[in-house]
């Protein structure tokens, strides 16, 4: 008797065994994740980004962002250009050197993370102004008075922080007139 239980206790391991073995191979594989596109790839496929990238375009800056980076941009959707007053979009895109401008503002020549954000205050833009970016108190992440609503969207060659606002250059300093030379007149000769 003793050894019919352990025999059917053998059997009964065995067969479990080549059940859990035919379940595991039956499990659908899931496939890994595709990489991410370049930035400007991903901006394209969301669908929400399409007068940003008209506006990379149009500014010659889509080739720099599909290039190796890595790359930090704070984008804003088209329903943040929708908001600004009429005709700007369009006068920006005839515009191109300032459209330029604009649009190198909100580009970092690094990959920067939403958590990094809270340990480094300021960054150079590709303009080469500077960014102020911040961690309020509630955890939301702030880029100058723009609000990031969706941070950390992945790409190949950087990440890209949806915001609630055009980003705005400092406006330049205009350089000091040149000293005039005053003649000063003595009645000498």
């Amino acid at each position: 008797m003793k050894k019919f239980l352990v025999l059917s206790l053998c059997l009964l391991l065995c067969v479990s065994f080549l059940f859990c073995a035919k379940k595991k191979e039956e499990a659908p594989k899931q496939a890994a994740a595709p990489e991410p596109g370049s930035i400007i790839e991903v901006l394209s496929a969301d669908g929400h980004y399409t007068t940003l990238v008209s506006a990379l375009t149009a500014a010659g800056l889509a080739d720099t962002l599909k290039s190796a980076g890595p790359f930090t941009v704070f984008a804003p959707p088209d329903s943040v250009f929708a908001k600004l007053p009429p005709g700007t979009v369009e006068s920006l895109m005839q515009d191109v050197p300032t459209l330029k401008t604009i649009l190198l503002y909100h580009v970092i020549p690094m990959k920067v993370m939403a958590a990094d954000i809270a340990t480094t205050p300021k960054y150079t833009t590709l303009l080469g102004d500077t960014l102020k970016v911040m961690t309020m108190a509630d955890g939301k992440v702030m880029v100058n008075d723009a609000n990031v609503v969706n941070a950390d969207v992945p790409a190949k060659n950087g990440v890209i922080h949806s915001i609630d606002k055009v980003l705005q250059p400092p406006p330049k300093k205009a350089e000091p007139a040149p000293a005039k030379a005053h003649a000063k007149k003595t009645g000498k000769k």
